[in-house]
């Protein structure tokens, strides 16, 4: 097989950093296009934090087959992402693992997940995808910045394999490891007629997403918009919280808000955790609740039974209060709420818990009533980035072609997956980014090699 990084071949065509889903797909795609491809790994091995999505079960696309709805869900940045979902939407993202022996099933909220739940066997996917158009990997291979003249890159700098320990150089493959070495004694550049950055975000920084894509953007001149955590957990003051640690409520409602005035809300399931609130809807309104937080105090409304009005919520506690009138107050709830929420509610309700229900008063059950559909609980900040599935903010999408995923910047740059400013809710949405831009940038590098242009 030939080398190509030997001196009468130094040159490759398309040059990929970073081995996650987005690089990954990057890579194959420019390969698969007729391109030379590196694709260039930190971590000894590639998808790292791949595995780790959807607990390990791989939430691998949203069965949203309408591209405005989808898009929609974006938000303000949504539209950017349309040219790249023309090209390799939903569909095609199932289309592509199907017709490579990864058999898929759709859950709840269109859920696309291996029927396996096993994220192994998608990432066994793409490894193939990577082998069979023959892309080069280096792993284990930390790259120290990029060289840049008259507007194009013109290099890779040599690998810090020096650094890493004896361990971590075992972990590379042989060849890798005899290609890296080469490279860092003889001082030599990896060069590419086109480099395309995949380097993640800052989300779960263990898996090797630690934010340098954002350093080497910036140094080209592109403009970072500041990096927060998104899709984490968010934190509670009260401490009633804690002792409700891993309960998990379904069909619940929260409100996000700031002034007194309701800035948002999720339907769906949560989860109470030690230090506050997780799951779903949780998550999926944290980068609200960050954003809110720069400008003072969030409260999260928990409405435990939103299918009620006030009214018929009344009704209900009157039927089981007829019910248990014989019992005492702290033994009446359970026909209404999980056991483990209830001390709380008691708490907060400040009745009696050995008051016999038939002693109850009207203002009481009043109060009852309107706690179950608000439950205040204060908002003390984000879990931060080590918690974080995702990375809202990066390069600017004003200094990136949509339709190619070039920068507007360097003639032979290419952005792909979470580096770039573009999120969404959990469910799929932010690996069908990774697909569609990894897609549409490996194709762009590719037809970059061959024209010159893009």
């Amino acid at each position: 097989m030939k080398n190509h990084f030997s001196k009468q071949e130094p040159k490759i065509d398309v040059a990929v950093i970073g081995g996650g889903p987005a690089g990954m797909m990057a890579a194959g795609r420019a390969a698969e296009s007729g391109a030379k491809v590196i694709l260039i790994e930190k971590n000894n091995f590639l998808g790292r934090k791949l595995l780790l999505t959807g607990k390990g079960r791989c939430n691998l696309a949203q069965a949203e087959f309408d591209k405005r709805k989808f898009i929609g869900e974006f938000g303000k940045n949504g539209q950017f992402l349309y040219p790249a979902l023309l090209a390799f939407g939903v569909e095609d993202v199932i289309n592509f693992f199907e017709e490579r022996g990864l058999k898929t099933k759709t859950e709840r909220g269109g859920r696309v997940f291996p029927a396996s739940d096993r994220s192994m066997d998608v990432l066994n996917v793409l490894i193939k995808y990577l082998t069979n158009a023959k892309v080069k990997i280096i792993s284990n291979a930390e790259v120290i910045d990029l060289q840049c003249e008259n507007n194009n890159i013109k290099g890779i700098e040599p690998f810090d394999i020096c650094a890493r320990s004896e361990e971590q150089k075992r972990a590379c493959s042989s060849i890798a490891r005899l290609i890296i070495k080469s490279l860092v004694l003889k001082n030599q550049k990896i060069t590419a007629n086109s480099y395309i950055i995949c380097a993640g975000g800052k989300s779960y920084p263990q898996t090797g997403s630690t934010g340098d894509g954002y350093k080497w953007a910036q140094k080209l001149g592109h403009a970072i918009i500041p990096p927060r955590p998104a899709l984490v957990p968010i934190k509670i003051r009260e401490k009633w919280v804690k002792d409700c640690q891993g309960l998990s409520l379904k069909n619940v409602q929260i409100n996000v808000v700031q002034g007194g005035k309701n800035q948002d809300s999720r339907f769906g399931e949560m989860l109470f955790t030690h230090f506050g609130v997780s799951g779903p809807i949780i998550l999926d309104i944290s980068k609200k609740v960050g954003e809110l937080l720069a400008s003072g105090k969030v409260i999260l409304s928990l409405d435990l039974k939103p299918a009620l009005n006030l009214a018929q919520l009344d009704q209900r506690l009157q039927k089981d209060f007829r019910k248990y009138q014989n019992k005492n107050f702290k033994n009446s709830l359970n026909d209404l709420l999980p056991r483990k929420i209830i001390p709380a509610i008691i708490m907060l309700s400040k009745i009696n818990p050995d008051k016999p229900v038939n002693k109850i008063s009207r203002q009481e059950r009043c109060v009852l009533v309107n706690l179950l559909k608000n439950i205040n609980l204060t908002v003390e900040g984000l879990t931060g980035f080590d918690q974080a599935i995702i990375t809202t903010g990066g390069v600017d999408l004003r200094e990136i072609d949509p339709r190619t995923m070039k920068s507007k910047l360097i003639d032979n740059l290419f952005f792909a997956g979470e580096i770039i400013n573009l999120d969404g809710p959990s469910g799929g949405y932010n690996l069908q980014i990774c697909w569609s831009t990894g897609h549409l940038a490996g194709e762009s590098a590719a037809k970059f090699y061959y024209t010159g242009i893009s």
